[in-house]
């Protein structure tokens, strides 16, 4: 997908919000957009997700798409599951397969006894899971992604984080915005900035350089499934791994192996402030 001269204002005669911007989504890509509020970062968005037209210029190659803004029509007179699976079957899935992801991503995020709640009767953080749980349901090939971790629990963020990998590795494109500048780091392939109604590169955080923790812990069963910021394992023998990860997903994986049934002793946490070594044979 690519975005080529493309500017939009309100109006014949409102002020620009953005001009001439030049952007390029590749498949399986990673792009978080910064700047400040009412930069223009949610104009961006939208004209991405197809959901405004440029007032300039023109988009092409556009995938399947779905978005996740930043405030969710929560009076739609429709249940939980009832709205997802209708968003499946938007995506191109059949009734049964799109019923089976709806119910899937909401036990996901901690949300299934809310499956025959009416949408207007949940609570906001539960509303932002659905919301979130509807960008994904489709499988997107392209994913956008407006502010969607507000509202969201800490567990439900770490989840919304996965799934964003996921859907990368899996050749599907995610942009996104989001406040916390610590949003995915070192996955980014790359960040923009939004200001004075441009568009401009700026370097992403390289994975390597970000502040790493290591644990070692000892367990009787294989670490449970897939950890949080797919830390790098080495076996240290005697059922004791040492697990390299991003600083900023420390607190996640040790929940996930202190939660893990049966628990893991954690024997050590600390800095990694060389380079992560590669996994012994």
């Amino acid at each position: 997908m690519e975005l080529t001269g493309v500017g939009r204002r309100h109006g014949l005669r409102g002020p620009w919000i953005l001009r001439d911007v030049g952007l390029r989504v590749p498949r399986g890509a990673l792009l978080r957009i910064e700047g400040a509020n009412g930069s223009g970062k949610s104009t961006l968005l939208r004209l991405l997700a197809g959901i405004d037209a440029p007032s300039t210029g023109r988009i092409t190659g556009r995938p399947r798409t779905a978005y996740v803004p930043e405030r969710f029509p929560a009076a739609l007179p429709l249940t939980a599951a009832g709205y997802l699976t209708r968003l499946g079957r938007v995506h191109g899935l059949r009734r049964p397969a799109a019923a089976r992801a709806a119910l899937e991503w909401l036990e996901r995020f901690g949300a299934a006894g809310h499956a025959h709640t009416p949408l207007s009767r949940l609570s906001k953080g539960t509303s932002q899971k659905v919301a979130v749980a509807q960008g994904l349901v489709g499988r997107p090939e392209l994913l956008v992604l407006d502010e969607a971790w507000t509202g969201l629990d800490a567990a439900s963020r770490e989840i919304l984080d996965r799934a964003v990998r996921e859907r990368v590795a899996d050749g599907g494109s995610v942009v996104f915005v989001d406040h916390d500048p610590r949003r995915l780091a070192g996955h980014c392939h790359a960040v923009h900035r939004v200001a004075e109604g441009r568009l401009s590169a700026v370097p992403a955080v390289p994975a390597a350089s970000l502040p790493r923790v290591r644990v070692e812990a000892v367990g009787t069963a294989p670490p449970p499934g897939r950890l949080p910021g797919d830390p790098l394992a080495e076996d240290l023998g005697g059922g004791a791994v040492r697990l390299t990860v991003a600083a900023a997903d420390s607190d996640a994986l040790l929940r996930a192996l202190l939660t893990a049934r049966p628990p893991w002793h954690i024997r050590s946490v600390s800095a990694a402030a060389d380079a992560p070594e590669e996994p012994r044979p």
